[in-house]
């Protein structure tokens, strides 16, 4: 067996409401949206998504090595074994409920506008044993396949929960159903589909809303959007002297990592993070305060953070003869100033490789025009910026370019040994190429 379901075709049918063709009895023990990554037993479910049609690879994953395909009715009507359900998206979300009902381990789920991944990272290493959303598993489709992979045996399942809009989270609460919820900021991301920044905090809220009976709500101290009632207890973390889990005496070592003491149960506890970034040290706080939750010694929790590594593209530290910090995964304002400090603060002289802000909505010029001005100020030499930049490079006095191979070029010619250049913009802009390029320039 490979996998851990022990289900049947007559489950996954049941769980569905869909109809079997073939032999209903065949075992099943894994789920799968990728034909690519098929395991013994596994399900192909045929997903649309914007780009790709998982139906147009439903008969090559049962040649190559799934037991069945579960697919939309009438799309396939030769192919066997499959399941026939009304919506795929739908159907593999209520696979993911069926498995969330058979499983036991307390359920941390972790969202907000920045620092889900972090956090989530941080306090799996927090509890050996746990299972954990890899990358960032965090939507329709991969908050469901994180509930459906996780063994029987976990200590703990940690799902990191995005959001585009009001009701997303609540559609996925049937899979979450969580123990501990999680909050880490708000921000303006997404303005453009949620409207505005109430409506972000409305919709970041369905989490603690879904909180099975009893459970907590892990909230930051300083976001009175979020003080709202709920049938749980709330425990709170950041930089307040009133946050239950407060953060003080923040620094940084050469590589941007962070030590710093929380105050938490009566206790101060030191922690250095292997992460890079003095933002991490309130996402650390968070996940301590949910490690906690559970029932984690705190000083344990804080030791295995200590180990945790950033999941990649995430404030990388890449270095040669001068350093490439990678931070190119995605970018907000809130994330952008937090990159931005953190590498000013590093020493060397800081240069700056930055893309869009993507479905900032009304506050998108405003908000690049402020990230600019903070560049400015935190005296980088040079910022240019690759594509579409809504007045950032004006408001940094930088750059403008259309290609990264131009931006390359740029850059290069003005980075000496020993400084120091980031590179973040929105996954819109894919700066990860330019990150790669740049570190092996650095170490050729």
């Amino acid at each position: 067996m490979t996998g851990p379901l022990d289900w049947t075709l007559a489950t996954v049918a049941s769980a569905t409401g869909g109809v079997v063709a073939g032999d209903p009895g065949m075992p099943i023990h894994s789920i799968s949206t990728d034909s690519r990554v098929l395991d013994p037993g596994s399900v192909f479910v045929a997903i649309r998504g914007q780009n790709h049609d998982g139906h147009d690879y439903a008969s090559e994953a049962v040649a190559t090595g799934a037991v069945a395909a579960l697919v939309e009715r009438g799309t396939h009507p030769d192919l066997v074994p499959r399941v026939d359900v009304e919506d795929t998206g739908r159907a593999l979300r209520d696979l993911g409920a069926y498995r969330r009902t058979e499983l036991e381990m307390p359920v941390v789920a972790i969202t907000g506008s920045t620092g889900k991944t972090s956090t989530k990272d941080l306090l799996a290493a927090a509890i050996p044993g746990s299972w954990a959303s890899p990358r960032s598993y965090n939507n329709e489709v991969g908050v469901p396949l994180t509930v459906l992979a996780a063994p029987n045996n976990a200590t703990a399942l940690i799902l990191e929960v995005g959001s585009r809009g009001v009701g997303h989270i609540t559609w996925l609460m049937p899979v979450v159903r969580p123990t501990v919820a999680v909050i880490t900021n708000l921000g303006v991301v997404h303005l453009e589909t949620f409207g505005s920044r109430d409506a972000v905090a409305d919709g970041k809220w369905e989490l603690v809303a879904g909180l099975s009976e009893g459970g907590i709500a892990v909230l930051p101290d300083d976001e009175p959007r979020l003080d709202r009632p709920h049938p749980g207890p709330t425990v709170t973390f950041g930089e307040q002297p009133t946050a239950l889990f407060r953060v003080a005496s923040t620094t940084l070592d050469d590589d941007g990592r962070p030590s710093f003491a929380i105050h938490a149960c009566g206790r101060v506890i030191p922690v250095t993070l292997s992460m890079a970034g003095a933002h991490n040290a309130v996402n650390a706080a968070a996940a301590l305060a949910a490690a906690v939750a559970i029932g984690i010694d705190p000083e344990a929790a804080a030791n295995g953070m200590e180990r945790a590594s950033a999941s990649p593209w995430r404030m990388e530290i890449l270095r040669g003869r001068f350093t490439v910090v990678n931070d190119a995964y995605n970018a907000n304002p809130t994330s952008m100033e937090a990159a931005l400090r953190t590498v000013a603060a590093m020493p060397g002289k800081s240069y700056a490789m930055l893309g869009e802000m993507a479905e900032l909505g009304s506050v998108s010029v405003e908000e690049h025009h402020r990230i600019g001005r903070l560049a400015a100020d935190l005296d980088f030499e040079a910022v240019g910026t690759i594509g579409p930049d809504h007045g950032l490079a004006e408001g940094a006095g930088g750059v403008n370019f259309s290609t990264i191979d131009d931006a390359l070029a740029w850059v290069l010619d003005r980075i000496g040994n020993g400084d120091l250049v980031l590179v973040k913009g929105s996954r819109s802009v894919g700066l990860e190429g330019l990150a790669r390029r740049l570190a092996e320039e650095a170490r050729a």
